[in-house]
């Protein structure tokens, strides 16, 4: 039996819910009266609509504010919302698609044009609820396969491990410590894949615990130095140089330590991959003067490649997006996803510009 669908109407007047009923009575639907903003809110933490009907002119919180807060909410932002006022004025409307509002309705309502907004804005509904559960069943499988490649790859970790242990020929070493690299790059891979899906459905919490923010910058540089002897990420073979700038003095920061290690992996293995050869990458920490309150860090990693399309400098930060940032190089915006969720758990943001004359400058503010 197929499911009804829900319309939610919102009006403080009872007589408003009344006349819209009334209108939709064949169409089906369940329909669900509230006559606050408040109260709809607070159900929104329970259940969804597929539909909100949402009058302007309620006291305590109007309909403009409390279409702002829905949209605000990631969980509830899908929901299409058509506002209904009386004030039939251009800046109503705008104040309202400034709100997030899909649609627009003016009172007294027309029967004919309430009935077709709602069938196009359940279509949209329809739409949307589809093709995340495409996402959802495409991110499900890639997270299954992902889990079957970890057994089979760390027999190959092991292995190789156990080869570099042996006596071998130095051309055998050699080939043992190619296999061993790219199997760490690999594992990295999976392990960056299965924290992404943990952190896109909530399940990841943050640990946090009182760093040094130098310390951990200065062991993430000489971690990437030592791996570079055997040629993982590639520094050494390129002949990359990487420094950092750090402020005389540290500052203790509450983060959750293991996360902001990673997310200075992978700017720096990012713009290894990004960098030409005899080029330089530079991590650079700043503490700017701020209130006692309000204590900003800044985190930037620039390199010398060619730099990444301003088109793509913000959907780079998406998952999966992929674009060429040096010739002959494509690069899957994983890790900076990776980078980008870290940074919002934290309650920052991070940046992509231009760095001068060339390469890029990832920024990353908390």
């Amino acid at each position: 039996m197929e499911r009804k669908q829900s319309v939610w109407v919102v009006d403080d007047e009872p007589n408003g819910f009344e006349v819209i009923e009334l209108l939709l009575r064949r169409e089906g639907h369940n329909l669900t009266y509230f006559n606050s903003g408040k109260k709809i809110l607070s159900q929104l933490e329970s259940e969804l609509p597929d539909v909100i009907l949402l009058d302007v002119m309620m006291p305590e919180i109007d309909g403009i504010e409390t279409c702002r807060r829905i949209k605000a909410n990631s969980n509830w932002k899908p929901i299409p919302i058509i506002i209904v006022t009386a004030l039939d004025s251009k800046e109503d409307l705008a104040r309202s698609l400034a709100a997030g509002a899909d649609d627009f309705l003016t009172k007294p309502i027309n029967g004919v044009e309430l009935r077709a907004r709602v069938r196009s804005m359940l279509r949209i509904k329809q739409q949307y609820d589809a093709l995340q559960a495409s996402v959802n069943l495409r991110r499900d499988l890639s997270k299954l396969v992902v889990e079957d490649i970890r057994q089979p790859m760390s027999t190959v970790l092991l292995g190789s491990h156990l080869l570099l242990q042996s006596q071998l020929q130095p051309k055998d070493k050699e080939r043992a410590q190619m296999i061993h690299a790219a199997g760490l790059e690999i594992d990295a891979i999976i392990n960056g894949l299965l924290r992404l899906a943990k952190m896109e459905s909530g399940r990841l919490v943050l640990n946090p615990m009182e760093v040094d923010l130098n310390e951990l910058a200065e062991v993430v540089v000489e971690n990437f130095q030592a791996m570079s002897t055997i040629g993982y990420a590639n520094a050494n073979s390129k002949q990359i140089q990487l420094i950092s700038k750090l402020p005389p003095q540290g500052r203790w920061l509450a983060i959750d330590a293991e996360l902001f290690q990673r997310l200075l992996d992978n700017l720096i293995a990012n713009a290894i991959q990004s960098s030409p050869p005899n080029s330089t990458i530079t991590l650079e920490i700043d503490y700017p003067d701020t209130t006692a309150s309000v204590r900003k860090t800044i985190i930037r990693v620039t390199d010398e490649g060619t730099g990444i399309s301003r088109d793509l400098q913000q959907s780079i930060l998406t998952q999966y997006e992929s674009g060429n940032l040096i010739n002959g190089t494509s690069q899957i915006g994983l890790g900076l996803a990776f980078c980008k969720m870290v940074a919002e758990a934290h309650g920052g943001i991070i940046t992509i510009e231009d760095n001068q004359p060339q390469g890029a400058v990832v920024t990353v503010e908390i």
